[in-house]
């Protein structure tokens, strides 16, 4: 037999038949995830055609976008002022429990963004496929899972189904060799990886990561390398899965147990590609070269290492990346060649399915430990979930938060998408920890740079962006 690569291994397992010779098939989906904004749309057409959902078990729900995240969660302050998103959640409630599906809501102890909740709660397992109707599904590509987003016809007809028509896609495989350095994280990783194959540069592909600096990394950074690969346009991300994946995962909630357990781990260790497997395209890095990056732009291929300086428009060869970068540097305010680091902010936000996660916050805590969070910057720290919330109150990062000066907010999506109260004003400058710096991502007028969670901690207590390796113990 051909050798095969990891993705195409898990499409051909997932393969129910061909559909003719367009290259797409009839895929089998083993979870998928709902939330409050994209489902509505695929349950009233559902409801429409007199279908009903096929397997509900597979499938749970999460409000995650529009929920408030004060810094108290109780029946009194989980209402929703906007009247259209207090119907989104209504109606999924609604949907789910017309049709069974078990919904995670707002004040559920399991509540938090969809890309962290499936992976806390052990929904997703190596080999799987699974979608949702949100492009970071990506994420859970670091379970060894293939792991994509959907439309809400899609979701219809999933949700029928459990099926969906897909296109196979050709496969990168992004070889990250040596180690990260002293205060350069998985963000880092990923921001230079986009910057360096653009915004579109795994347009039609599914990557796969390989190498030692991958192998290195924990599976809370291999989210966060899946997580943003769509940001480079991929319509998958694997990771595949290891002895620190299984560590992960053994005892997780909807993990298999004992016996099954021993069993499930011997399958996965058999899920990679094959000796030999052709890989349409490669990308190599070298992750000793990688320095800590901030983005200047509107878009995450928009980057730089934080000791350079804003690129001048005028260098650029091709005339569409060159109006880009002119109108990028009008909207956030920059001039060419002025300089990254020392760059004042107003904002600071530490929270998101790509670094909302219980190392990200350990990561910006031992920035933050001692300090205090620069005069007339406003910070926000909103965990992924509430498990991740309540874990960090355990381990003492939240008063480390709070006497830094951070707001310590409830779950949810947050600053990250601006759906909900929390939103920047026109000319406001943030350091964040998310995965989008578009126009208006978070809220009109507002200029955002990405970077590591450990970096806007320090952009926080200096006011300005700036080098984290300045700021940490030295014997780390």
């Amino acid at each position: 037999m051909t050798a095969r690569t990891l993705y195409r291994r898990i499409v051909d397992a997932h393969t129910v038949r061909g559909l003719g010779e367009g290259g797409q098939v009839l895929l089998y989906v083993d979870r998928q995830v709902l939330n409050e904004y994209t489902s509505p749309q695929a349950f009233a057409a559902l409801h429409a055609a007199g279908r009903s959902v096929w397997r509900p078990s597979a499938t749970i729900a999460v409000v995650d976008h529009v929920n408030p995240t004060t810094p108290e969660r109780n029946a009194g302050t989980m209402v929703i002022a906007d009247a259209e998103r207090s119907l989104q959640v209504r109606t999924l409630a609604a949907n789910c429990a017309r049709h069974g599906i078990e919904l995670y809501d707002m004040l559920d102890a399991r509540q938090g963004i969809e890309h962290i909740v499936a992976s806390e709660q052990g929904l997703v397992l190596p080999g799987m496929v699974m979608a949702a109707g949100d492009s970071h599904t990506t994420s859970h590509g670091a379970m060894g899972a293939l792991a994509f987003g959907i439309g809400s016809s899609e979701i219809e007809h999933l949700l029928a189904t459990q099926t969906l028509t897909y296109t196979v896609q050709k496969t990168m495989n992004v070889e990250v060799g040596g180690r990260l350095g002293f205060g350069v994280s998985a963000k880092d990783l990923v921001l230079e990886l986009i910057r360096r194959i653009g915004a579109d540069g795994a347009g039609g592909h599914v990557i796969e990561y390989t190498g030692p600096a991958i192998r290195a990394l924990g599976v809370e950074g291999r989210l966060t390398l899946c997580n943003m690969s769509v940001e480079a346009a991929a319509r998958g991300a694997i990771v595949a899965p290891d002895d620190a994946l299984f560590a992960y995962l053994h005892g997780r909630r909807r993990v298999p147990q004992g016996a099954a357990w021993d069993r499930a781990v011997a399958a996965w260790r058999t899920l990679r590609s094959d000796d030999g497997a052709v890989f349409d395209r490669t990308v190599s890095l070298d992750a000793a070269s990688i320095a800590p990056m901030v983005t200047w732009g509107t878009s995450p291929d928009q980057g730089a290492t934080i000791d350079a300086a804003v690129p001048d428009p005028a260098a650029e060869r091709d005339p569409t990346r060159r109006r880009g970068a002119e109108r990028a540097l009008a909207y956030m305010g920059l001039q060419p060649g002025e300089r990254l680091d020392g760059l004042a902010i107003s904002h600071a936000f530490i929270g998101s399915c790509t670094n909302g996660r219980i190392d990200d916050l350990r990561d910006a805590a031992r920035v933050l430990r001692g300090r205090r969070v620069a005069a007339g910057v406003r910070a926000l720290v909103v965990p992924g979930s509430t498990q991740v919330r309540a874990q960090a109150e355990a381990e003492g990062l939240a008063q480390v938060f709070r006497e830094a000066g951070f707001e310590w907010r409830q779950a949810g999506c947050s600053m990250c998408v601006a759906m909900n109260d929390d939103h920047l004003g026109a000319g406001d400058r943030c350091a964040s920890s998310t995965n989008r710096n578009f126009e208006g991502r978070q809220g009109p007028g507002a200029r955002t740079h990405l970077m590591s969670p450990a970096m806007v901690a320090a952009a926080a207590v200096r006011g300005a962006l700036t080098d984290v390796r300045r700021l940490l113990p030295a014997q780390e």
